[in-house]
């Protein structure tokens, strides 16, 4: 499953202050703006974002199973990002029960590729699987 995401843009530089909120020299904020308002005119139901020490949150209404978007600044480029969704399996477990999420994950994938081909300053997208992004980063 498609559920990495790298890409390169100037289009969303830091808030003033928004290191104090996550880590220095991370950010992300604009852009995790920018996914959750694209995500609700696709018709998905985003939550509150969340500051975490490395980047933002989206969470994404799922019923089955939480679902969101992590979403930060990738170091490989000084105008880098990187978007990743959660989970990254076709199966989650849930008690006893085994939860498919394929179909979900891939809707969701769809509807970012969607949201970051239409921006006329995203370039170099480049979408992998967990593994293929984790390989690449060994």
């Amino acid at each position: 499953m498609l559920t990495h995401v790298e890409f390169r843009s100037t289009a969303f530089p830091p808030y003033d202050g928004e290191p104090d909120e996550i880590n220095p020299g991370r950010f992300g904020k604009r852009l995790a703006e920018y996914l959750s308002a694209e995500l609700q005119s696709y018709g998905e139901r985003v939550g509150v974002l969340i500051a975490e020490d490395w980047g933002w949150v989206v969470p994404i209404e799922n019923s089955e199973f939480n679902l969101w978007v992590g979403v930060g600044n990738y170091e490989e480029y000084t105008d880098g990002f990187l978007c990743f969704i959660e989970p990254h399996t076709e199966h989650i477990r849930r008690f006893w029960k085994k939860i498919p999420t394929r179909e979900r994950i891939a809707v969701l994938q769809q509807r970012m590729a969607a949201a970051l081909e239409k921006h006329s300053e995203i370039r170099e997208v480049k979408w992998q699987t967990h593994e293929e992004f984790h390989r690449g980063a060994a």
